[in-house]
């Protein structure tokens, strides 16, 4: 018997992990159940429920092929083993195949249970299948990991041009075994189920996610690098959420997108070469997690920047997560991530740059908060991306540089339409009163609004003097300097 753990790939089509174990024997799935460590990870509700969502449909997959798919309980990682090897033992398995997962936690996690296992002579194999490459595989000549993505893209663009990462085949219906499927809950305790509407929004299971790529592939691609910074238009692909847990895979979604584009890389459409450069940033800040594992640890990449003085200012902290700035842009996007569990690309860079350079608050306090509430919340592009905006990681804008979020809100929301959706507060305004409605009807702006709880310039004047402060040393390593 083999056994496939089922952890982010949620998925019965191109799964590594899932054809091997078929070819190899008759095999049942396993998913582990971990609220503890689901917690401490501040895993969003509406993320878990987008799980338990997605493996109610894989399960439904899964039978058809007379697989069935066990339900366990291990609250926290480090149980995990234990639970695996009695599941073993009770099935007689021979092997346990999972596909390779990023991260501290992770890592640990899968060398206790790889040890527990092989101590009872039973296997484990892991796959590479939620990248493109084997983390170590894209190195600089000296054999360190890259820490600018522009020469990451490069090397891995000749790699892709000497050879794509093939699409496996899916898995056949198997001989039934005589093991009954457990049923899915559809709920997990410390974790409150999101509202129908947001549901509605992240539909569950492969056929939604199939669909969604193709529509972007056939319909939107080809307008992506002109339209994905608008957040009034749908110009982006919206299958984060499915990639982060798994339920289509980067494979498939660089196949897809070669498809459309006749197979090319970096002729004809710039929406395709634009998008999957787009793919390939959420690689490299998987292989940031893995060659520079402090990132796992809640640790600055760049280690300088710790010594930046932070403020404690708990009130504008929760302006921000509640949308009440009197920045309109800034408080449209919060409304939309509460709302939806998504924000849009852009909009996170705005906010992120507004909470660590305009508010001075640590990027670790939007780090969390974000994670707390994305259906799409993943580690590696999370903490790149705050470490991005907040110039503290790798590859990151420099210091200096600064949205201004009236210049973002003028140049990417023109009309306000966006605004408007989400401040519907603010709908009377005219397109030019709409991003700062402080001009609007004289000393007190718009009654129904906020003014702003902040001076852009004088605390980018603010933010500025704390990265100019630092050591000299510390900016001149960074290269600030």
């Amino acid at each position: 018997m083999q056994l496939i753990w089922l952890r982010n790939d949620l998925r019965l089509s191109d799964n590594t992990a899932l054809s091997a174990a078929v070819q190899r024997g008759p095999t049942v799935a396993v998913y582990l159940i971990s609220p503890q460590q689901w917690l401490a990870h501040d895993d969003a509700p509406c993320k878990v429920d987008f799980w338990l969502r997605n493996l109610a449909t894989l399960s439904d997959s899964l039978h058809a092929l007379n697989i069935p798919l066990l339900i366990r309980t291990a609250d926290t990682w480090d149980q995990a083993p234990a639970v695996l090897l009695e599941l073993c033992q009770q099935l007689e398995v021979e092997a346990v195949h999972a596909n390779q997962e990023y991260g501290i936690n992770e890592t640990r996690r899968d060398e206790a249970t790889t040890q527990a296992l092989q101590a009872q002579g039973i296997g484990f194999h892991s796959y590479l299948d939620q990248l493109l490459f084997q983390p170590g595989s894209v190195l600089t000549q000296s054999g360190s990991y890259f820490q600018v993505f522009s020469q990451f893209r490069r090397i891995c663009y000749n790699h892709l041009h000497r050879a794509l990462p093939a699409i496996v085949e899916s898995p056949q219906a198997q001989t039934a075994v005589s093991i009954e499927r457990d049923a899915i809950p559809q709920s997990v305790d410390g974790f409150t189920p999101p509202t129908e509407s947001l549901r509605a929004l992240w539909p569950a299971g492969e056929r939604h996610a199939q669909q969604r790529l193709a529509h972007f592939a056939d319909e939107q691609i080809h307008y992506y690098q002109d339209e994905r910074d608008l957040p009034a238009k749908p110009g982006t692909s919206q299958i984060s959420a499915y990639l982060a847990a798994g339920v289509i895979s980067p494979r498939q979604c660089l196949h897809a997108a070669l498809q459309s584009n006749h197979g090319e890389f970096e002729s004809g459409s710039p929406g395709v070469f634009t998008w999957i450069t787009e793919l390939l940033w959420r690689e490299f800040y998987k292989h940031i997690l893995v060659g520079y594992p402090r990132v796992s640890r809640h640790r600055a990449f760049r280690l300088e920047t710790e010594f930046l003085p932070w403020r404690d200012a708990p009130e504008e902290l929760a302006a921000w997560k509640e949308g009440r700035t009197g920045i309109p842009i800034i408080d449209a996007a919060m409304r939309q991530l509460l709302e939806t569990g998504w924000m849009h690309n852009r909009l996170r860079m705005v906010v992120a740059m507004f909470l660590t350079k305009n508010l001075l608050i640590d990027w670790r306090e939007g780090e969390r908060f974000f994670m707390q509430h994305l259906i799409d919340g993943d580690l590696a592009a999370n903490n790149g991306g705050w470490q991005w905006s907040s110039s503290t990681g790798t590859d990151s804008v420099p210091y200096f540089r600064i949205f201004n979020p009236l210049s973002q809100s003028e140049r990417f929301d023109p009309e306000g339409r966006f605004i408007k959706h989400w401040l519907p507060e603010l709908a009377d305004l005219s397109k030019k009163e709409i991003h700062n409605p402080s001009i609007a009807g004289g000393l007190f702006g718009v009654a129904a609004y906020p003014r702003p709880m902040v001076d852009l310039k004088k605390s980018r004047e603010r933010a500025l003097t704390a990265f100019k402060n630092l050591p000299s040393r510390a900016l001149a390593v960074s290269g600030y300097e």
